[in-house]
């Protein structure tokens, strides 16, 4: 009589040889549920029969479970209830909101959200919004970061995404900054803020043009919500909202309401 292991299938003359090599090894049969282990993985299998013990795979987003991995697989593609999956573009992203942000993307949304000046087609409220913020809406070449701002905050009396500022002015904020030639450092051109380094001096010009170290001028309304985040754009607050990070609001209300804000001709809401 041989005695086989219950992994491996080596074959043994005698039974303590058989479990010497399975305990060296590891190779005992064990139950998929509890922590029991057999000689043989037919007995492992009459007692996960038994006890009902065979492992259950749960879907990724519903509560619902399956005898195989098989089959769980196959209903997560049906009902695309893979965890941070996107199965049209065969993706997966780091984290729940990366791939929310992909779903509402002009990937699957399209370009629907227009320009209200010139009619140009973005993929999210955040989109059109840094076009008109950057100065590059060709029918309405007066509006960039600090105009809109104007805007906002006059039609923001109860400063629900404005921040109240004390000599903010205009003028200052759309001064354009030159590079001095003392900006380079001996090897790249150094931001004298951030201490940032770029290959040239017209890169760094782009830079403290841009408005990364300008003042921040809109937070989060979600008071109910406790969200503290302040941002230097509208663009920025839009993604923030659209990301449905803090809950205050759905994707699809941002976008219904943004010309309405940028315009100053609709009420600030979410």
């Amino acid at each position: 009589m041989m005695f086989e292991c219950a992994s491996c299938y080596d074959r043994f003359y005698d039974q303590e040889d058989c479990d010497d090599h399975m305990d060296n090894y590891a190779h005992w049969a064990e139950c998929e549920t509890c922590d029991r282990q057999f000689r043989s993985q037919r007995a492992a299998d009459q007692h996960m029969n038994a006890l009902n013990h065979w492992p259950r795979y749960e879907c990724e987003t519903c509560t619902r479970e399956f005898d195989s991995d098989a089959a769980r697989d196959q209903h997560m593609r049906a009902q695309k209830h893979f965890e941070r999956y996107c199965p049209d573009c065969d993706r997966y992203f780091t984290n729940a909101n990366c791939l929310r942000m992909h779903l509402n993307s002009k990937i699957h949304r399209g370009t629907t959200v227009l320009c209200p000046f010139c009619r140009s087609a973005f993929g999210t409220a955040s989109g059109a919004c840094t076009h008109l913020e950057s100065g590059a809406c060709p029918r309405a070449p007066s509006l960039n970061r600090e105009t809109i701002f104007k805007i906002v905050r006059e039609n923001d009396r109860n400063g629900m995404i404005t921040n109240k500022l004390i000599g903010w002015k205009e003028d200052e904020e759309r001064d354009k900054w030159e590079v001095n030639p003392n900006a380079y450092n001996g090897n790249r051109w150094e931001c004298y803020y951030c201490h940032r380094e770029f290959n040239t001096a017209s890169s760094l010009k782009s830079h403290l043009n841009s408005p990364v170290h300008k003042q921040k001028v809109y937070h989060c309304p979600n008071k109910r919500g406790s969200c503290d985040k302040q941002f230097i754009t509208l663009a920025a607050l839009f993604s923030h909202l659209e990301s449905e990070s803090c809950g205050l609001t759905r994707f699809e209300n941002v976008q219904k309401g943004y010309q309405g804000i940028v315009t100053g001709r609709g009420v600030i809401t979410f």
